[in-house]
């Protein structure tokens, strides 16, 4: 694959590059919409990458190439990053991992580059092909201009960058994309940002399997509104505990706080919050605001349409699923003899509660999961953003082939366009690692 990235690249751009970097993408085991939260979340990096061969330039121009050529040749001036948020191409992932850079250095004459792109992640599919092209581009930026930082600092300044394309992500993705390490999954937690190993039991292997329903989670808004949510549930259950509540911004704060456990949580949602939906007039009087404060100081620009938010629901998930990750990772640790039924169990769960209290799965994810239990996962659940993308399953490896088979036969032979692309849809993975740069010998 090196050498054929190389190839490409001295036809596109006449020289050889001078070195390559790459950024894994990655599969949630267990934790969803939580990191924003401020929770930790136990993702793992896939073997699947993002990969850029790069050559400094002499002038201050950024050429971008891609092998794939569906996506555009794009050039700019490095001076002049421009990201595009209505309406995000592939470039304007490079751009924000390139503009973090710049930014956090404060480079005056930055580097132009050549750059072609090669990428194994299936696109718009829940496993952050776009994370690892904000995390490749900032790794590119900073080697291009001599510059170094820790793994935990470069994933903070791509986690803050990916949000100029307008997505409100907590940091997992670009977390794991540098922190991970080839055999282990990562207990991933922020403010501190740290990882610790987890050792996932022997016996079964995680499957990916792709829905076929595409979510770019940029171009919508459903991701942004459920963040959104939790913000103004943090909010009320602050007030009704006398906390500063304009200062509190994400449901652990709450916790933090109030120095209580998850399960205590639980009852205070229960206590403060009702299942029904909140207008935007009952928050500002629960609040004891105006529309036009809730408006110009909580709802961010996209979401000054949205007329209700379901506080209740997505409280619920997140201290729930907050909970999970922890009994995930304690189960790894003690390793009891039913491990795999526990942690299938913790998935399963997980999944239901994706799809009943955040409502972010889709009737496709909610089929393949299904499909994936009836032929011998132990665990399956969406992962990712969800709204589309793929499923993670927990296969006895024993049972991995007549596994693959079977939903091969059930879910994409049954569908001419899933069957265009079933080869890069289901697929055993293992801990990969984390992102780096490699120099031509």
């Amino acid at each position: 694959r090196l050498q054929k990235l190389k190839e490409m690249f001295i036809s596109k751009f006449g020289s050889a590059p001078k070195f390559y970097a790459r950024a894994p993408g990655r599969v949630n085991l267990i934790g969803e919409h939580i990191d924003y939260c401020g929770y930790a979340v136990l993702p793992m990096a896939i073997e699947q990458d993002i990969l850029i061969a790069v050559e400094p330039a002499q002038t201050q121009v950024l050429q971008l190439a891609n092998t794939n050529s569906s996506y555009l040749d794009f050039n700019t001036s490095v001076n002049n990053i421009q990201i595009n948020k209505t309406k995000p191409q592939w470039h304007n992932y490079f751009l924000c991992g390139l503009k973090g850079i710049q930014e956090h250095f404060g480079l005056n004459n930055p580097t132009g580059m050549n750059c072609l792109l090669d990428g194994t992640i299936p696109p718009s599919s829940g496993l952050s092909s776009s994370s690892a092209l904000v995390c490749c581009a900032g790794l590119v930026t900073l080697r291009a201009n001599g510059k170094t930082l820790s793994k935990v600092e470069l994933a903070e300044i791509c986690t803050k960058s990916e949000r100029y394309i307008g997505t409100e992500g907590g940091g997992m993705d670009q977390s794991i994309s540098f922190l991970a390490e080839e055999g282990t999954a990562k207990l991933i937690e922020f403010s501190p940002l740290r990882a610790t190993d987890v050792r996932l039991p022997s016996g079964a292997t995680f499957v990916i399997a792709n829905s076929c329903v595409e979510m770019n989670k940029a171009a919508t808004s459903h991701y942004n509104i459920r963040v959104m949510e939790c913000r103004l549930a943090t909010k009320l259950l602050s007030k009704s505990k006398g906390l500063e509540w304009r200062k509190m911004l994400r449901l652990h704060d709450v916790q933090t706080k109030l120095g209580v456990s998850l399960e205590e949580m639980l009852t205070i949602v229960e206590e403060v919050l009702h299942p029904e939906p909140y207008s935007a007039e009952e928050i500002c009087k629960c609040l004891g605001i105006s529309l036009e404060e809730l408006h110009s100081q909580i709802l961010s620009q996209n979401m000054q349409d949205v007329s209700t938010f379901k506080l209740y629901q997505r409280a619920k998930h997140v201290y729930r699923e907050a909970a999970r990750v922890l009994e995930f990772q304690k189960i790894c640790s003690e390793a009891p003899a039913n491990a795999l039924q526990l942690l299938g169990e913790l998935m399963k769960q997980s999944h239901i509660s994706c799809r009943e209290m955040y409502e972010c799965s889709c009737p496709e994810l909610d089929r393949l999961v299904d499909i994936c239990l009836q032929f011998g996962a132990i665990g399956s659940r969406l992962t990712g953003a969800g709204w589309g993308g793929c499923t993670v399953s927990m296969v006895p490896t024993d049972k991995l082939n007549t596994f693959l088979k079977n939903v091969k036969k059930a879910y994409y032979q049954m569908d001419g366009q899933r069957l265009a692309v079933e080869n890069n849809s289901l697929f055993a993975t293992k801990p990969g690692r984390g992102a780096l740069v490699f120099v031509e010998a």
